[in-house]
Parts: C-alpha cells; structure tokens; sequence
C-alpha cells in the first residue's frame, strides 16, 4: 500500500488524539471529512491502523515503578515463546527481541518494588529464562505515543 504524505499527517493526527474529528482532521490536511474517513478506513483495511485505544497515564492507576528486564534463553527459545510467555503476566507492558547478549528485552510496570520483585520472579520462573539482568527506571525523559512525523 502506498502511503503518501497525506496519510502521513492523518496518521500522525490520530495517534496524538485517536478522538479527533474527521472533519478537525481534515482542516489539518486541507481534505473534506468524508475524504479523511475514506483514507482512515482505507488505512484501517491495510493494516496501516490496527486500531485505537486510551492512553492511560500508569501513576493515575498507581503503577509507578518500572524496569527494563534483559532475558537470557536456554537454547532454541522462539519468539514466539517469549511473546505468550510474556501476554501471561499482567505487568508486562511491552516485549521485544534484541541484538546483543540477551534474547530479549521486557518491560515491566507495578505498583511498587515489592511487585516488580514479585512479577520479576514469575518471569524468571518460565520455563525456557536462565537469567535475566534487570535496569530500573528512576525518570522518564521522553515518551512518545505514536510513530512518524509530528502532528504539529
């Protein structure tokens, strides 16, 4: 599919506000509301937009301790394992394969240090991990909802 630099911004749009009218969205893009749903739904049949959903501030639900979790494999571990491994705990926020010395890189929110021990030790129990090295978050500096060009 192509994407021109149209759908750019409009993508670029909803990802900074999912809630935005088609029609504030095509003032933006200098298109009628009925030609940005066109490209949205179009965007959405190809998979470009998988979906849209509620950015939730993690401290609002008192999730505020956070680590980064390096997870060395025994031998032959697919990706895939790691992936349904990683959906089964809940303080999972995102997993991802890596370059390096570790198979994979996760990260873990909970509420408080005691949790992130506790859901750390459950990673750590999957069958296939045989280390882990974990780096914990003191602030975060930058965080970006979306991909690509800006909305601005």
């Amino acid at each position: 599919m192509q994407i021109d630099a149209v759908d750019q911004r409009i993508i670029a749009l909803l990802v900074a506000d999912a809630r935005a009218s088609y029609a504030d969205i095509g003032q933006r893009v200098s298109l009628s509301a009925p030609a940005v749903k066109r490209r949205v739904d179009r965007l959405r049949s190809a998979g470009v937009i998988r979906g849209f959903t509620a950015v939730v501030d993690p401290a609002a639900v008192g999730w505020t301790t956070e680590a980064f979790v390096e997870l060395f494999c025994a031998g032959r571990t697919t990706p895939a394992q790691i992936g349904v491994a990683a959906r089964r705990h809940p303080e999972v926020v995102g997993a991802y394969t890596v370059s390096g010395e570790a198979d994979a890189l996760v990260h873990l929110r909970a509420a408080d240090i005691a949790h992130l021990e506790a859901a750390l030790e459950r990673l750590r129990a999957e069958s296939f991990v045989t280390s882990t090295r974990s780096t914990i978050v003191l602030s975060r500096l930058v965080e970006s909802p979306g991909v690509g060009p800006s909305a601005g």
